[in-house]
């Protein structure tokens, strides 16, 4: 790695409050980890392997959001991240990312990603520069409904839960990388504290892969994501198809 992107990755991590796993970098506090990464992070980790309580997607789902009156279409992949997918199209069937602001997007000194899904910004007076804090609170129970880490390796038949890659000693890609367009969860040092937050990958970021869980792709509108600004709120999201895949707990 040269020393020009490993300065560039350093200010990445700095500015989002990031921590990618191997590399020497300031421990997180910001949005959501090795990508963005989440300020909040849950008493308890999530320990059963089966995570019954769970949503999860069968197959795969297709969402649409609109910001600034343009659609975006993200294709969701439950068949590689079934409980990380699940909790999107559950949240979006909800309408918890109705109104919701992109608090963090980072285009300088090269394409990062854009960052949203905290539910503190559905308050058009909470500050920008706060959020990155909240996830999704379940109305049932009164608390932050955290998912584990989640993702799975190339030719896997299953994914692997709560560990990194590296923690987990597997070598090689995931199914799902980390490709411009992908869509992965944001959470914090902890790897079972994505609740909510999202980001999109503005460019291909290969070293984000194995320890964020990808579970989507824009397929359309990406010049839309392009233009997204820190503020921009996310006006209407929808599923639009697999909604019969979403088996909830």
């Amino acid at each position: 790695m040269s020393m020009n992107i490993r300065r560039w990755l350093s200010v990445m991590l700095v500015v989002l409050g990031l921590v990618i796993v191997g590399c020497s970098s300031p421990t997180a506090n910001s949005t959501e980890s090795s990508t963005p990464q989440n300020k909040s992070t849950p008493a308890e980790t999530t320990s059963n392997p089966q995570f019954s309580n769970l949503p999860r997607l069968d197959k795969k789902a297709t969402v649409e959001l609109r910001v600034k009156g343009s659609p975006i279409t993200i294709e969701v992949y439950g068949s590689n991240a079934p409980i990380t997918a699940g909790n999107f199209v559950d949240l979006v069937d909800k309408g918890v990312y109705d109104g919701l602001v992109f608090h963090r997007v980072v285009r300088e000194p090269q394409p990062f990603v854009v960052q949203g899904g905290d539910p503190q910004g559905k308050n058009p007076k909470f500050p920008v520069e706060l959020l990155g804090t909240g996830g999704f609170i379940d109305p049932q129970t009164k608390e932050t409904r955290y998912i584990p880490l989640e993702i799975k390796p190339k030719g896997a038949k299953e994914p692997i839960y709560s560990k990194t890659f590296k923690a987990a000693g597997i070598p090689g890609d995931p199914q799902l990388t980390h490709t411009r367009g992908a869509v992965a969860m944001a959470r914090s040092q902890m790897p079972d504290s994505a609740s909510s937050q999202f980001y999109i990958a503005l460019a291909e970021l290969p070293f984000l892969d194995g320890d964020y869980a990808v579970f989507g792709k824009v397929i359309k509108g990406m010049d839309v994501v392009d233009k997204i600004q820190q503020g921009d709120r996310i006006e209407s999201v929808k599923v639009t198809q697999g909604i019969e895949n979403l088996k909830k707990p």
